[in-house]
């Protein structure tokens, strides 16, 4: 799952941000403090309990990272976040009757993640419920479902010849983009006019063409790299932007073909704007 993608959950009327970080989902400490106690300063709460932790000594608090997540007022802000298992050790800390049902509403969500890496099926279903939710067009989504597989793929391939850091697969990723559209994620970004600081997924914002000639990119570096098996860094970005340019050539030739450029500046912004029109 990429990684990458921050969500909002609800829990009984209250809204729990969580984000993707590690491998793993990790909550705001915060809200989950404020839905299991009704205080009107879960913040305060929070910083109390925490004190009253660290005097005792209690581990549960160092377990605690500072991830950003949206804001009120929509902007990123550091928060406290926690896993699974360190939110159902603070929320042992925290004296509410409400405190079983929220555990056992985290087991759910454990569950699922358990489910979803024996079978892998049920979270493309999931996935596919979610895009439906936010007003994706379904041809649209069977589109971006494959280019999760063909994306995973790659990245399995490239730990295969050693590579593992984030930044690496930033480099190759950018390679492979610039080779076939011209931009790198950063540059098409841009060029999209999404916002700076939100971390929406890019392909989350292309055209089903643009789609396409990504999983041609990937695709190809994927097999070429399984082929040639190369040893060094320095090969493997040589061969993303080999992959990028068969990509890149297939586009340039749809293009003349039909008359038009398949690189565009729209994105699916609205479509959560609709939404929540929709549902207020």
């Amino acid at each position: 799952m990429s990684n990458q993608e921050k969500a909002v959950v609800l829990f009984s009327e209250s809204r729990i941000r969580r984000t993707w970080h590690q491998d793993e989902w990790w909550f705001s400490v915060v809200d989950v403090v404020g839905a299991l106690t009704g205080s009107l300063d879960a913040g305060a709460y929070w910083r109390k309990l925490k004190q009253r932790l660290q005097a005792e000594n209690s581990e549960v608090v160092t377990f605690c990272h500072g991830l950003k997540l949206p804001a009120p007022d929509g902007k990123q802000r550091v928060t406290d976040c926690a896993n699974t298992e360190s939110l159902l050790r603070i929320i042992q800390s925290v004296p509410s009757p409400k405190a079983e049902p929220f555990k056992r509403w985290l087991a759910k969500v454990g569950y699922e993640r358990i489910q979803e890496i024996e079978n892998p099926e049920l979270a493309q279903e999931r996935m596919k419920a979610l895009y439906e939710q936010k007003g994706y067009p379904k041809d649209w989504i069977d589109k971006r479902l494959r280019g999760m597989a063909v994306r995973q793929n790659l990245t399995d391939e490239w730990q295969e010849r050693g590579i593992t850091r984030e930044s690496d697969y930033a480099i190759l990723t950018a390679e492979i983009s610039k080779a076939t559209f011209g931009m790198t994620p950063a540059e098409y970004r841009r060029h999209k006019n999404l916002p700076k600081k939100n971390k929406t997924n890019l392909r989350d914002h292309m055209t089903d063409l643009e789609l396409i000639f990504t999983m041609l990119g990937e695709k190809v570096t994927t097999e070429i790299s399984a082929q040639e098996k190369p040893e060094t860094f320095s090969k493997s970005r040589t061969i993303a932007r080999r992959g990028g340019a068969v990509a890149g050539n297939a586009r340039k030739a749809t293009e003349k073909e039909l008359g038009r450029g398949i690189i565009s500046a729209e994105n699916y912004l609205g479509l959560t704007a609709k939404k929540s029109v929709a549902a207020s």
